[in-house]
């Protein structure tokens, strides 16, 4: 996937003009996009237009001009960008009662393990790469950013809508699974050529 650059963004003038047309469109673009794992888990499978989108939204709620903090900017989420056969998500821990946000958010500590999250086509599992420091040994982030690294068998697999796909997560505290619908399956397979 092409990293964002300064000629794809909008001036601000242009993209608050045309800011509610693409908000409409990225709301039904995340809406394909969003899955939830449970009742506390939702990632949203990031792509080109996503990340654009939040470059826009950051510029203009921040209110950065100089090309200098832009290129920063767009530093920042190109990273999130999947690379060659990955996918890339935003994992939220979504945690609504605000008695027990703290107790709840602690019972996550280590979904950043290896082994923890995944996605299976078939017999075929990809684990979750978590972006380092969102969280240690005292303090966990509610937000975090993943990585799975596809392979052949995989994304073959994955063409087959005869073959079931879920999200699944296996963590001390936390158990779900979730089955992967055909409309997100064609947006992975998507970013996956």
């Amino acid at each position: 996937m092409n990293n964002v650059t300064q000629q794809d963004l909008l001036s601000h003038a242009d993209y608050e003009q045309q800011r509610s047309s693409i908000r409409q469109q990225i709301i039904a673009l995340k809406k394909r996009r969003r899955v939830a794992i449970g009742d506390l888990v939702t990632l949203i499978f990031e792509n080109r237009d996503t990340i654009l989108y939040q470059i826009q939204e950051m510029l203009r709620t921040e209110r950065i001009f100089d090309n200098e903090k832009v290129q920063d900017e767009i530093d920042v989420y190109n990273a999130l960008l999947p690379k060659a056969e990955e996918l890339s998500a935003t994992l939220f821990i979504e945690i609504t009662d605000s008695e027990r946000i703290q107790e709840l958010l602690d019972s996550f500590q280590e979904i950043d393990r290896s082994d923890t999250l995944s996605i299976r086509v078939g017999d075929q599992a990809i684990y979750a790469e978590f972006e380092a420091g969102h969280s240690n040994e005292d303090k966990i982030s509610a937000v975090h950013f993943i990585r799975f690294q596809t392979n052949s068998t995989f994304r073959q697999l994955l063409r087959n809508s005869d073959v079931p796909a879920s999200l699944n997560i296996t963590h001390p505290h936390y158990q779900a699974e979730v089955i992967v619908s055909q409309e997100m399956r064609d947006e992975w397979l998507k970013d996956l050529k």
